[in-house]
């Protein structure tokens, strides 16, 4: 394709971006249809569930439309969508990720979806009790503050704020030192 080629193709990007971001439904609908596989392609790189995926791709598609009329390089919408895309398939990926807190047994065991396996149960039974014996070697405020992050929903910063007496800006850094600790532990144990 000529560089004219490439130029026409950028300028009907920018073109659309500029009408959407105006309310032109049409030229919206022209996006999606032009880049929608494009997310979904950065899904399954990820190697998202079919849930995570549609998940990844709704919000993509929702921050653009949230950031679509303050767009610096409109003609670069594929860039961007792809960065965000990308940006949401990690968070997906960590959210899945993330400890699970629990004070007794049976919530790790009851809450399978699937029945494992005797020796999956078992090595889970026993990840879940080191992780519970390494949290309980921690500081009580460090213990409360990532009961509080790893809530379902987790606490907002304010509220945690309030409840421990940190500023919120500390917070972050303190659950940044608190798992640090924690990985530590659980690697010595």
């Amino acid at each position: 394709m000529s560089v004219g080629g490439r130029m026409s193709v950028s300028l009907d990007v920018a073109w659309l971006v500029r009408r959407a971001a105006g309310g032109d439904r049409w030229a919206w609908e022209r996006l999606v249809d032009q880049y929608a596989r494009l997310i979904w392609a950065m899904t399954r790189d990820f190697k998202l569930g079919e849930s995570d995926a549609a998940d990844v791709t709704q919000v993509t598609w929702l921050r653009l439309l949230e950031h679509i009329d303050r767009l610096e390089h409109p003609a670069r919408l594929a860039s961007w969508l792809a960065a965000t895309a990308r940006h949401e398939c990690l968070r997906a990926v960590a959210a899945r990720k993330k400890i699970v807190l629990v004070h007794d047994d049976t919530a790790l065991t009851d809450t399978a979806a699937h029945q494992p396996e005797v020796d999956e149960r078992l090595l889970a039974d026993e990840r879940a009790q080191a992780v519970r014996k390494a949290l309980s070697r921690l500081p009580h405020q460090w213990q409360r503050l990532l009961e509080l992050l790893m809530a379902d929903p987790p606490a907002s910063y304010a509220e945690i704020s309030d409840q421990l007496g940190l500023p919120v800006g500390s917070i972050g850094p303190t659950r940044g030192r608190c798992l640090e600790r924690l990985r530590v532990l659980l690697q010595a144990s």
